[in-house]
């Protein structure tokens, strides 16, 4: 299998985590700048690089040789002067890979941003949120993640296809290249997506509605609206000249909410879920994590993982989201830091 060296922060260790998990010799240079992380450090090293061999260095002489032995360099900078700076250029390795805010060109290569930033330039902020009050944000580390799976993508593609390469990723890019729905309806209609919530428009019914115990979300494009009405038992809205098309469903949208609203309220989330399944309508009741944790399906897919700690605890985790035939899952442990 390559050899990755893998430098930067939570983009370049996500990436470095799909390869180390898909059996990939992964070296991770740690650094000294830490970034804020929306759970304890404990947690996301245990996320993020177990099955690595982690090191701590220093010496520009040492790193550089680690990148010349590697087959795919990952490399996270702030900036795009501090992958210059690291002597990127230089290295011999077959495919390197620079992830950083804004790219290596255009004049805000050397701008520094958060994800927040990232997600407020591409036009995501704007859109998140109820349309009367400030815009939202999402959680979590969603910029980082979705550029660290580009990254893992390119790098893999060059050296399946045997090629040299190297590869720039921006994040700004990655964010808009994610927005077919804003982008398309502009280019092909004019029309701005603007901030409505839960509801997603311009496909009614679309929303979260609350029942007994919780809440659920539906998703009704043109091809379900018969089988919904069955679902809410109210065939008689098949009828109803206000919503006979999806048009004329959003054209109806706050009155039909009310239909809807009001027969959700009168059923449990597992009671929901059945009709949901008994009509085949696509629905989905809002989990607390608990629930995500004990959830039958994602058990059967053997999708959670034991992380096997320095000190000999053991953690639970979330696999890589995909499964490969004939690669045997390994076990993970996250391993200590080592000084070079």
């Amino acid at each position: 299998m390559d050899r990755v060296l893998e430098m930067g922060w939570y983009a370049a260790g996500y990436a470095g985590r799909l390869f180390a998990q898909a059996g990939y010799d992964v070296v991770r240079v740690e650094t000294d700048v830490l970034q804020p992380a929306y759970v304890s450090q404990k947690s996301m090293n245990a996320y993020l690089h177990a099955n690595k061999r982690r090191v701590h260095v220093k010496d520009p002489t040492l790193i550089e040789e680690l990148a010349n032995q590697a087959d795919i360099v990952l490399f996270e900078g702030r900036t795009a002067q501090e992958v210059e700076d690291s002597g990127f250029n230089s290295w011999q390795s077959p495919v390197k890979v620079a992830l950083t805010p804004f790219g290596r060109t255009g004049p805000h290569r050397n701008w520094r941003a958060s994800q927040n930033t990232i997600l407020a330039m591409a036009g995501y902020t704007n859109l998140m949120g109820d349309p009367d009050r400030a815009p939202l944000t999402l959680p979590g580390h969603y910029v980082d993640f979705q550029t660290g799976g580009y990254a893992y993508t390119a790098a893999a593609a060059c050296r399946y296809a045997e090629r040299r390469e190297q590869i720039d990723i921006g994040m700004l890019e990655v964010i808009m290249s994610l927005s077919q729905f804003t982008t398309v309806m502009w280019h092909c209609s004019g029309v701005v997506r603007s901030r409505h919530a839960n509801d997603f428009w311009s496909v009614v019914p679309t929303n979260l509605f609350r029942c007994q115990d919780g809440w659920v979300y539906i998703n009704i494009v043109p091809g379900f609206w018969d089988p919904f009405t069955t679902f809410l038992d109210a065939p008689e809205l098949i009828l109803d000249d206000r919503f006979k098309s999806n048009t004329l469903r959003m054209k109806n949208r706050d009155v039909l909410h009310e239909i809807i609203a009001e027969k959700m309220l009168q059923w449990t989330r597992e009671e929901i879920v059945s009709r949901a399944e008994y009509t085949r309508i696509p629905l989905g009741a809002a989990f607390s994590f608990p629930e995500i944790l004990n959830d039958r399906h994602l058990s059967e897919r053997d999708f959670w993982q034991s992380v096997t700690l320095s000190n000999d605890e053991v953690l639970r985790s979330p696999r890589i989201p995909y499964q490969i035939k004939n690669l045997t899952p390994t076990e993970l442990e996250l391993r200590a830091i080592e000084e070079l």
